[in-house]
């Protein structure tokens, strides 16, 4: 099993970043896959997950209507689109599938 995330950067506040994930060595499409975050000094906390299929997602409350979490299985990505961005989203984001995390890609939101 391998997830590698990419997509990560530097953006200003009310900027908007595309994070990808691209999943491997397990059948991907038969689950559910998740973005997660750690800000510095503490522990990961969820984002966003979204079923096998697609047609359910789930967000934390701090990122509703701001982040869409989406995925192609196909192609075996999984997707986070963020939007309106904040200094407190700044954070290194984890993609997590079959209770596997990637390495993480640097998001820094600063004016």
């Amino acid at each position: 099993v391998e997830l590698v995330e990419s997509g990560g950067g530097v953006v200003g506040p009310g900027g908007s970043l595309i994070l990808s994930c691209a999943a491997s060595g397990f059948s991907f499409k038969q689950y559910f896959m998740s973005w997660y975050r750690r800000f510095p000094g503490k522990s990961r906390e969820f984002v966003a997950t979204i079923t096998a299929g697609g047609r359910t997602k789930e967000y934390a409350e701090d990122v509703k209507g701001r982040f869409i979490i989406s995925r192609d299985n196909g192609e075996k990505m999984v997707y986070l689109q963020m939007n309106n961005l904040t200094v407190e989203d700044t954070a290194m984001y984890y993609c997590n599938g079959l209770g596997r995390w990637g390495r993480g890609t640097q998001v820094t939101v600063s004016a």
